[in-house]
């Protein structure tokens, strides 16, 4: 599995009854079972996308997962769900609206921003990534903040959530031709 920045470690315990149950040591409140290991374990992405879809929708801050302890389970997100809940955190950690989403992408009605990031819309896949940041690329290597987010020099960057950190990096305009900039929004 590929670990991203929305994967969380998941505790696998039987229940009173042997059954086995999973919760999220980072999301209180987040619980699911099975009638198996491998039943439960696949609820429990549906049950991560849930608990992270009711933060979005709450407008509350989504905690960072913990390292995994040695016995627990790492479990990712539907893959909208995370991008979704990556734009949510972009947009909460610099205290932007939906309407500043909006403005930043040039949409004529902050309705369409609003859709974006509501986990109850259906969003296609790029248009998450357009959202966070497209036509910039990194030159070099971003660091850290990067690598949660599987960031590599070439491939598209997110600027919303400023992971180049001070370095050079490109803007791509329509026309093709790169303007360079120095720093990041980091």
């Amino acid at each position: 599995m590929v670990r991203t920045t929305f994967t969380y470690p998941a505790i696998l315990e039987p229940d009173e009854d042997g059954r086995p149950v999973v919760t999220f040591p980072d999301l209180p409140g987040a619980v699911t079972d099975g009638a198996d290991e491998a039943e439960a374990l696949r609820e429990a992405t549906d049950c991560l996308s849930e608990a992270l879809a009711t933060r979005i929708t709450h407008g509350e801050e989504i905690p960072r997962p913990s390292l995994p302890q040695p016995g627990q389970h790492l479990v990712s997100p539907d893959p909208t769900i995370a991008l979704k809940a990556a734009l949510h955190m972009a947009l909460y950690q610099r205290d932007m609206t939906v309407a500043d989403l909006a403005e930043r992408m040039g949409f004529a009605d902050w309705h369409q921003a609003e859709r974006l990031v509501d986990p109850r819309h259906s969003t296609k896949l790029v248009r998450l990534a357009n959202a966070l940041g497209v036509g910039t690329r990194c030159r070099s290597s971003c660091g850290s903040f990067c690598r949660r987010f599987g960031h590599h020099p070439g491939v598209p960057k997110l600027p919303l959530l400023g992971c180049c950190r001070g370095e050079l990096s490109e803007q791509i305009p329509a026309n093709g031709r790169i303007l360079r900039e120095e720093g990041g929004t980091g």
